[in-house]
């Protein structure tokens, strides 16, 4: 891979998604073994998994990661903390919003 370059790698996968009282989670496995890299884009191919309240749905799937170049990657480690500190910032009111 070089510095500025991307690829693309389909994957198999199995979508897990859970709306229960105990569990409310969607989760995907790739099959072949396949790892996310800082910077890396899946994209889980077909329509969404929809699961009513009490339901467990496992789904196979196939998805396409989009893997970052080397640049990309780097960027992404360094500018990693700040992004997650945005989610950081939420706030609780009893008021009611007009």
């Amino acid at each position: 891979m070089g510095l500025f370059a991307r690829s693309t790698e389909t994957v198999p996968c199995t979508v897990e998604v859970s709306h229960r009282f105990e569990s409310l989670h969607a989760h995907v496995r790739f099959n072949n073994g396949a790892v996310v890299h800082p910077g890396d884009e899946v994209l889980v191919h077909g329509a969404p998994v929809q699961a009513a309240f009490g339901e467990l749905v496992i789904e196979d799937r196939t998805a396409t990661i989009n893997r970052a170049s080397a640049v990309e990657r780097v960027w992404t480690r360094l500018t990693g903390d700040t992004g997650v500190m945005d989610l950081c910032e939420f706030s609780f009111t009893e008021e009611v919003l007009q």
